[in-house]
């Protein structure tokens, strides 16, 4: 399935005005279960005193920008640089940022393949961006480059245990623009180790509630979107009915530690 159309039909409507986009972001934060694990590891750093501070903070791979939206109000502190290969929406995050006086982010064009900032940030955030980049390594190296000493980088992407919907050899990845269907934990330690990161932890998101949760919140709208933008219409009635289950499915995926999932979450410091 193509999804960059679906997200910039999805992008065009909700970018009218900041109360839908807003919205957007809101309901995104809902419905994404990633979204759910993120904000949870980012809240975890953020109390290991990090939340008095004015951190650097690098959003790579930013999109529609709701995790730099997350940051910016919650730590008004913070400092937020958002780069996306993406034109459109790095100016679209922009403006969006300037008419609501978010005034500690703002966004860039670039490649995360030649983006460095020499020991320019405290965090990099990656979230859902890995599997869309062959040169992955580089990316890496980049990102160590870029941390200044003691920095962490906290990454979200499909792991090789059903992510992207591949679950045997025959399987396609449910998103064409998928370059990799998922990482092992062993693949991304050792990746992350060649670029320079002594310490690495990886943990599976999207266990059994959460797969199921994703099928209902993102598989199937996608699916049907991808088929006709008529069913835009009636999306917000879809998820009227479909939202109480998915929150459900949501926070029992947020208890405990899942021995397998189809997400991986990893972070990965610099020592200092």
């Amino acid at each position: 399935m193509q999804y960059e159309p679906v997200k910039k039909t999805l992008g065009t409507f909700f970018n009218r005005k900041p109360f839908t986009r807003r919205l957007f972001y809101r309901m995104l934060d809902m419905l994404l279960l990633r979204t759910w694990h993120v904000h949870r590891a980012l809240r975890s750093y953020a109390r290991n005193k990090h939340d008095k501070k004015e951190i650097q903070v690098l959003d790579a791979g930013s999109g529609f920008g709701q995790y730099s939206w997350y940051l910016a109000r919650k730590f008004p502190r913070w400092h937020i640089t958002g780069i996306d290969v993406k034109e459109e929406e790095v100016e679209a995050c922009n403006a969006f940022f300037d008419i609501t006086g978010k005034q500690n982010a703002r966004f860039l064009q670039g490649d995360l393949r030649q983006f460095v900032q020499p020991e320019g940030f405290d965090l990099i955030l990656s979230v859902d961006v890995m599997e869309h980049i062959e040169e992955d390594e580089t990316v890496f190296r980049n990102f160590f480059r870029s941390l200044k000493p003691g920095g962490m980088l906290l990454i979200n992407t499909p792991s090789d245990l059903g992510g992207s919907d591949v679950h045997n050899t025959h399987d396609t990845s449910f998103i064409e623009e998928h370059v990799r269907d998922g990482y092992s934990t062993e693949e991304i330690r050792d990746k992350l180790a060649r670029a320079g990161f002594q310490d690495t932890k990886t943990t599976y998101t999207y266990g059994k509630p959460g797969n199921i949760a994703w099928r209902i919140s993102m598989k199937l709208p996608l699916i049907l979107l991808n088929r006709s933008r008529a069913f835009l219409m009636i999306l917000p009635l879809y998820y009227l009915l479909a939202m109480p289950l998915v929150l459900l499915l949501n926070l029992a995926d947020l208890q405990g530690e899942h021995k397998q999932g189809t997400g991986l979450m990893v972070k990965s410091w610099k020592k200092t």
